[in-house]
């Protein structure tokens, strides 16, 4: 009995130990996760322009434009990442408890991942299409759809760093995940040759975007017989489902099928009208109108998208004034919103161009409206 009554008051002691130390570790955590990362996560994007400030003193960079540009329009993201990144932190305290860990572990650094993946991409972005243009355009280059492949791509890179951190946050072994995957795709490749044909039909498809849901679109399936015109009804991810045009009946074509097809997609057909005024400080005399014509023509040889035939300049006197006017019209085509918005972008900085080259000519204007933008579907 001596002996029974020593261990039952050993095993208290053990279990009261631990339940203090739980208490302890628990308190901690969540005084850190609920008080102090909040504190710090408000307080990192203060924290970015304090070492852009220092890092002025060691190089030359406009530290106003960096903080403008690529801190203050996503503070509140910044804000977000930072704050779990410091609740993340502190889940370390509570190591010790596996199940406890992984369980808070997968939401906490599954709403981490989450967040980095919507910051970086959208300042990814910015990146691609403010910087990356005006470099390719400065080296001689092209500016081309590649700018839009090549923002898929770091999305993608984005969403794997992403994977990343949530399967190091969650302490899951990688390598062996890898090669589990790796013996496993083997395996199905060869008991299901023709799903996994489908499956990376559908990722093509998806990275490709041929076309989307509510899309029109014209493909043929047989050389001997008329082409399938019809509506994109869905996109999964076995097959394709087309409502055809006059019979309004479905086909559905495996993904697979449809990713080694010419796609002739009718909506995308798209084209936009910019518009913007130049309004010159005196009357231009016919040499000088026939340099600002060839200004503006010039000004958009590095850039795919816009159509140089149909750019149209026209010169008027202002009413009352000793003073020109240049109404340009750029024509856009595209494929799509985001190849659209390319072009866009485009057009502004081939109207920096026009500017930076007619002042170092002593033409100097003013733009009376801003840049307007018309679109319009495509003639067939």
């Amino acid at each position: 009995m001596p002996e029974f009554a020593e261990e039952s008051l050993f095993l208290n002691d053990a279990i009261q130990q631990f339940l203090l130390e739980f208490i302890a570790r628990f308190g901690v955590f969540l005084v850190g996760s609920l008080l102090i990362s909040p504190i710090l996560g408000k307080g990192l994007p203060f924290a970015f322009w304090f070492i852009l400030r220092l890092a002025r003193r060691l190089i030359e960079i406009d530290t106003t434009r960096i903080y403008r540009e690529f801190i203050k329009p996503f503070r509140s993201s910044i804000v977000t990442v930072g704050t779990l990144f410091f609740i993340s932190l502190s889940l370390n305290i509570l190591w010790k408890y596996e199940r406890l860990y992984q369980v808070l572990g997968f939401f906490i650094y599954l709403a981490l991942a989450t967040s980095i993946v919507w910051l970086s991409s959208r300042v990814a972005k910015r990146v691609i299409r403010q910087y990356a243009i005006e470099l390719v355009q400065r080296l001689g280059g092209e500016v081309n759809e590649v700018a839009l492949a090549f923002e898929t791509l770091t999305n993608i890179i984005i969403i794997l760093f992403a994977i990343v951190i949530f399967a190091r946050g969650l302490r899951l072994n990688l390598v062996a995940i890898s090669a589990s995957i790796g013996i496993g795709g083997v395996a199905v490749a060869f008991a299901a040759q023709q799903a996994l044909g489908r499956l990376i039909g559908t990722l093509e498809l998806f990275l490709d975007r041929p076309y989307r849901p509510g899309e029109y679109i014209q493909v043929n399936f047989n050389p001997y017989k008329e082409d399938v015109y019809g509506r994109v009804e869905s996109i999964g991810l076995r097959s394709t489902k087309i409502r055809t045009a006059g019979r309004n009946t479905i086909v559905i074509v495996p993904n697979s099928i449809m990713a080694g097809k010419h796609i002739e997609n009718i909506s995308r057909g798209k084209k936009a009208i910019a518009m913007f005024d130049l309004n010159f400080s005196r009357l231009l005399e016919e040499s000088e109108r026939a340099f600002v014509r060839r200004v503006v023509i010039e000004s958009t040889d590095k850039f795919w998208g816009i159509d140089k035939a149909n750019t149209r300049i026209r010169f008027s006197q202002l009413q009352n004034s000793q003073k020109t006017r240049a109404s340009v019209n750029f024509f856009l085509t595209s494929s799509g919103e985001d190849s659209l918005n390319l072009r866009k972008r485009l057009v502004e900085l081939a109207n920096q161009d026009i500017a930076t080259k007619l002042s170092a000519y002593n033409l100097t204007f003013s733009m009376p409206e801003p840049m307007v933008y018309i679109d319009s579907p495509m003639t067939i």
